[in-house]
């Protein structure tokens, strides 16, 4: 690994500008609560080391090249933060101030790791950035300096999700206990999810 302080620093400033993921934790933490939001960071970032691990094995490089995989991918996340809008949606009737009804944490957990894998975006991030960092002359071997340079990343999620998740837990506590927020909160938790399923199908390599 090649500048390893330039490396911590480009990490850490792209990993805690809020994106797709923070977004989405976000929404769950304010409408479920902290502990739902919590949950979910964690979920995300299990679905981060499945892609790290798939940049190590040069999975995430066979699926950008290829329009089929990645428009696949991309599809499937979308169709899945639909079905998260449609099961909001469909919590209560719209209007009524009885706050969305909290999913067991399994549950919670499943729909962080299936957001982030099912994440286009994230592939193009491992491909885009680790490489700029990969020393091809080092006696360590090039997927070994990918997979160590992205369970540091992911470790830097964690930590900027979880910091996420407990702050919009905070403000979702003092929102909740409003009947006018309650009142709206199902349809701006399903407008986000859809707008996160949009933002999906838009992504590719050269938007990228």
């Amino acid at each position: 690994m090649s500048h390893p302080l330039l490396f911590l620093l480009a990490a850490t400033t792209l990993v805690v500008i809020p994106g797709p993921n923070h977004l989405y934790i976000i929404t769950r933490s304010v409408a479920e609560g902290r502990r739902a939001g919590v949950v979910s960071a964690l979920g995300v970032e299990s679905g981060t080391l499945v892609h790290v691990a798939a940049a190590t094995a040069g999975l995430s490089a066979l699926v950008a090249a290829s329009a089929t995989a990645f428009s696949a991918l991309r599809y499937a996340g979308a169709a899945y933060l639909l079905y998260l809008a449609i099961r909001t949606f469909r919590a209560g009737d719209e209007g009524d101030a009885t706050p969305l009804p909290p999913q067991p944490l399994r549950r919670v957990y499943l729909d962080g790791l299936l957001v982030n894998v099912l994440n286009p975006k994230v592939v193009l991030f491992f491909l885009a950035f680790l490489p700029q960092f990969v020393d091809r002359g080092a006696a360590v071997p090039v997927p070994a300096q990918i997979a160590v340079m992205g369970l540091v990343t992911g470790l830097i999620g964690v930590v900027s999700d979880m910091v996420y998740a407990v702050a919009a837990g905070s403000i979702g506590a003092w929102l909740r206990a409003r009947p006018a927020f309650r009142r709206r909160q199902r349809h701006a938790t399903g407008v986000i999810y859809l707008g996160l399923g949009a933002a999906a199908v838009l992504a590719g390599p050269r938007r990228a």
